[in-house]
């Protein structure tokens, strides 16, 4: 009976959309908004205006679009749409070390006094969304990878 129900498992997904890694990619992409949100939204003094906040803007819209399109390649099976998102999350683990940790131990003149160009309360905020739209991208991609994987097989089965 147990073979019966992965058989049954593995032939449904033939006929079902892979929704939890669709969905994964959905949640990493709300996270990243959460993350950029709180940069672009950062005023002190003149430390975030620059041209590495511009790169910044244009990397987002393409993580923004590559994790949504990745999200819809997932949801019919696609291999390649699966893997990026795993590239694509490692990319928002290697974002920590750049623009949220270069502003934590900055400091910058504000009046009279020297402050940090991002608190640390901003600081762990910021790292906690990058590290959750990673996960959230990885998990994504390695259930993506594992279903098209699994479909695939299946598939091939079926001919011989």
């Amino acid at each position: 009976m147990n073979r019966d129900l992965k058989l049954i498992k593995k032939d449904r997904l033939r006929y079902t959309k892979n929704k939890l890694s669709s969905t994964l990619a959905i949640l990493a992409i709300v996270f990243d908004c959460l993350y950029f949100v709180s940069i672009y939204s950062s005023d002190v003094g003149n430390y975030f205006y620059n041209y590495i906040i511009g790169a910044s803007v244009v990397y987002n819209l393409l993580f923004l679009l590559c994790t949504f399109l990745s999200s819809e390649g997932v949801k019919s099976y696609k291999l390649n749409y699966a893997t990026l998102l795993i590239g694509v999350g490692v990319m928002q683990i290697v974002r920590i070390f750049y623009i949220p940790l270069k502003a934590h131990s900055e400091l910058v003149k504000v009046g009279t006094e020297n402050i940090p160009a991002m608190a640390n309360g901003q600081f762990t905020y910021v790292v906690i969304c990058l590290c959750l739209s990673a996960a959230a991208c990885i998990a994504s991609g390695a259930i993506g990878i594992y279903k098209s994987v699994t479909l695939k097989r299946y598939q091939e089965s079926l001919k011989a």
